[in-house]
């Protein structure tokens, strides 16, 4: 027999999934829409579809407990995206944009990844090898999406460290100082 208690903390944690992965919904159209790179923002349009499905999953699981999947805002996904919308306004291009972006939403892959491993332990121990099998397969997914970004980041990050030598470069030559972050 479940826990009550465990139960009512696996729902609230989905609720919370739910909550974060309609978040994704609204946001990742923008990222897809500031990247420079196409294969960046190919991997963006692919990552907002498969979040959809994993909307999807979330209210199939939901259905089967008789439990709504609204009542609850992910406050983690909402920093998140938030300051995912800061990196917009703080005037990067190209490359560099590409970067921050990237870091971004690997911040929330590692997120997701966090939060469906635990509520998938929390679907096994319960007794729902089915919530356990559909959330398996979303975790996969974010890994994947993880992976990907990874691989993506070798590259832009070093197109974006030869765009800033060359702007570098060019300053020099015409006696202009670049400008500098603070970390």
């Amino acid at each position: 027999m479940p826990n009550e208690s465990l139960k009512r903390l696996y729902v609230d944690e989905l609720k919370d999934l739910f909550s974060a992965e309609n978040q994704l919904v609204k946001t990742l159209p923008k990222m897809a829409k500031a990247a420079s790179s196409k294969e960046l923002r190919a991997g963006f349009e692919k990552h907002l579809e498969q979040t959809k499905g994993h909307v999807r999953r979330l209210e199939e699981i939901f259905q089967s407990l008789g439990e709504s999947p609204k009542g609850k805002k992910c406050a983690g996904m909402e920093g998140l995206v938030k300051e995912g919308s800061e990196l917009l306004e703080e005037g990067f291009e190209d490359a560099v944009l590409d970067a921050g972006l990237i870091g971004a939403a690997r911040r929330v892959e590692h997120y997701e990844m966090a939060a469906y491993g635990a509520v998938c332990e929390f679907a096994k121990t319960l007794g729902q090898p089915r919530h356990a099998s559909l959330l398996e397969k979303t975790l996969a997914e974010e890994k994947q999406t993880d992976d990907k970004l990874a691989e993506l980041a070798a590259d832009i990050n070093s197109q974006a460290n030869e765009e800033g030598l060359e702007e570098q470069q060019g300053a020099a030559k015409s006696g202009r100082k670049t400008p500098t972050r603070a970390a």
